[in-house]
């Protein structure tokens, strides 16, 4: 089954709405650890509205898992990100009027900041993925920077319905696929939640997923351990 890696920005958006202590990111990240999570994921913004600089800290020193860190191409948020000490960079776009993150990075036209970019992480210790929209161009311009992952982009699968999710599913397999034969690690986010993640787990060559929001949400009314809990009984029984 694909690993679980929980993002934790939406307990620092609930503490960041009264500029409070409460809740902790570190805390719920701790929890969800205890509750069988692989992986921590949380997304540094230029505008700071939820993750802070020293929660990045407090969770590369606090955690015992993954620590995957997604930031965009700003060099501000880049230089942090080489400084973080995290497992795993996710290079992601950002919109500062965004709600969340819509689209994935255009690996075609940033190619040449990104080849210059991806060897400065490798060289400090980190593993570098590239959320992107499931697109042939955007996994070949994937594997010329030489990222190790790509992070398909399962937002137009999570909104859709009927024939049309039946549509994004095929092109997230043919995408995780393509992305193998390029040798191209595969992992998926954006939009899961409990009624759709089975199908996307079940994809070829899938080794991580990343889901916050859904998870966030659902421990609110049934905790921390239950939430992550529900959330990997699902995945390891995928549809296919």
């Amino acid at each position: 089954m694909p690993r679980l890696h929980i993002n934790v920005d939406h307990v620092a958006t609930v503490r960041q709405a009264r500029r409070a202590e409460q809740p902790d990111p570190l805390a719920w990240a701790l929890a969800a650890e205890a509750a069988g999570a692989h992986g921590i994921t949380c997304h540094l913004r230029a505008d700071r509205r939820h993750i802070q600089d020293a929660d990045v800290r407090a969770l590369r020193h606090g955690i015992s898992t993954l620590l995957n860190l997604e930031c965009c191409l700003d060099p501000e948020l880049s230089s942090l990100a080489l400084e973080s000490g995290a497992d795993e960079i996710c290079l992601v776009p950002e919109k500062r009027e965004e709600l969340t993150t819509e689209g994935g990075l255009d690996v075609v036209s940033e190619g040449r900041r990104l080849a210059e970019l991806v060897p400065r992480f490798h060289a400090a210790g980190m593993q570098v993925s590239l959320f992107i929209d499931p697109d042939p161009s955007q996994l070949a311009a994937a594997a010329q920077v030489e990222a190790d992952f790509v992070e398909l982009h399962t937002g137009p699968y999570a909104n859709s319905s009927g024939d049309d999710r039946a549509r994004e599913l095929e092109r997230l397999l043919r995408s995780a696929q393509e992305a193998h034969r390029l040798g191209l690690r595969v992992n998926a986010g954006h939009g899961l939640d409990y009624h759709n993640v089975e199908a996307v787990a079940g994809l070829e060559h899938l080794e991580e997923l990343n889901i916050g929001y859904a998870i966030v949400a659902r421990s609110l009314f049934d905790g921390v351990a239950r939430a992550v809990g529900s959330m990997l009984e699902l995945i390891e029984k995928p549809s296919g």
